[in-house]
């Protein structure tokens, strides 16, 4: 599978660029449909992509630059933003310019196609991957799952600490890890993510009453402020001066109660400033999942995603025999 990485993964490495030290390497590439990565440079009137292969530029016909363009499912905007960014390819000819200069015929398209149907096609619910971010918007996040192939994180799939838009815990470019949530009867696989980030209980393991530790403000309500420990973690203070979601903050932790799932702070101060965010911390890193509980095994409130019917099934008879 590690053919099928999201955009950029192979551009700059020694098994991609090998292939870029002459056309017996490019022949090579050819003759074994091998998928390479280079970076366009150039999206021509009519919409045909030029890539810099190094000792030599290759052609990308606009019908080949992305999957659904032949028959107008996909709009030309996906060959044109590309510009700039690395593109994967698979070599389909070596033919010759009008000056006679060797050309290299390319094409986006078959890469993507064999991604879709070699990898992507035999996903199921619960399978982690890894992902890429590529844009964001307000009601969620975008993400390479392999050759520019996209899906969404909802925003509410993102983490469980609730947050006002994807920018606060993504960037565009961001490597991350996602979970299968589900697969469409259109074909299209939808992602999660705060599954990834683990259990109330794991994250509040990283933390112990009496400590003051740093914090971000989420919420800020008539009865408290919310504040994000970790982005699956939050606690509540009491309310506190002029306090603003977004800031930063020191708190003081009073209490972690396991059996209500909650955290009682003390908010020692609230600031701007403008950190570096950390980096994501993942408790899952691969494989599959078949079922998660965010929710502790004390606590009447319960917070679960179930990925296959048998968990599901599962789930049914564990509550039975409660």
């Amino acid at each position: 599978m590690t053919s099928f990485l999201p955009e950029g993964s192979l551009l700059g490495t020694e098994e991609n660029d090998r292939f870029f030290r002459g056309p017996a390497a490019l022949e090579e590439a050819r003759a074994s449909q091998r998928i390479l990565e280079a970076r366009a440079v150039v999206c021509d009137p009519d919409h045909n992509l030029i890539v810099d292969l190094g000792f030599i530029r290759g052609l990308i016909p606009r019908c080949e630059g992305a999957a659904g363009i032949s028959d107008g499912s996909t709009r030309d905007i996906a060959i044109i933003s590309r510009v700039g960014k690395p593109v994967c390819f698979v070599v389909t000819g070596l033919s010759r310019s009008c000056s006679g200069r060797m050309l290299p015929l390319l094409s986006r398209r078959q890469a993507q196609q064999r991604c879709r149907e070699e990898y992507l096609s035999r996903l199921v619910p619960g399978d982690v991957i890894p992902g890429r971010v590529t844009h964001l918007e307000n009601f969620g996040a975008f993400v390479d799952m392999g050759c520019g192939l996209p899906s969404l994180i909802p925003i509410d799939h993102i983490s469980v600490s609730r947050i006002a838009h994807p920018r606060d815990r993504f960037r565009p470019g961001d490597s991350i890890l996602a979970v299968v949530k589900s697969l469409e009867p259109d074909g299209r696989i939808c992602l999660s993510h705060k599954e990834l980030l683990g259990t109330w209980e794991e994250n509040a393991a990283l933390f112990q009453p009496g400590e003051t530790v740093a914090g971000v403000v989420r919420s800020v309500e008539n009865y408290g402020v919310f504040v994000e420990l970790t982005p699956n973690l939050a606690g509540l203070a009491e309310p506190f001066g002029e306090v603003r979601p977004g800031q930063h903050a020191s708190v003081y932790i009073k209490s972690i109660l396991p059996d209500k799932m909650k955290i009682k702070l003390i908010l020692v101060d609230a600031f701007d400033a403008a950190y570096t965010r950390p980096e994501l911390r993942y408790f899952v890193t691969g494989g599959h999942m078949d079922r998660w509980v965010y929710s502790t095994s004390s606590s009447p409130r319960k917070m679960e995603t179930i990925f296959s019917p048998a968990a599901a099934e599962s789930g049914k008879n564990e509550e039975a025999s409660l």
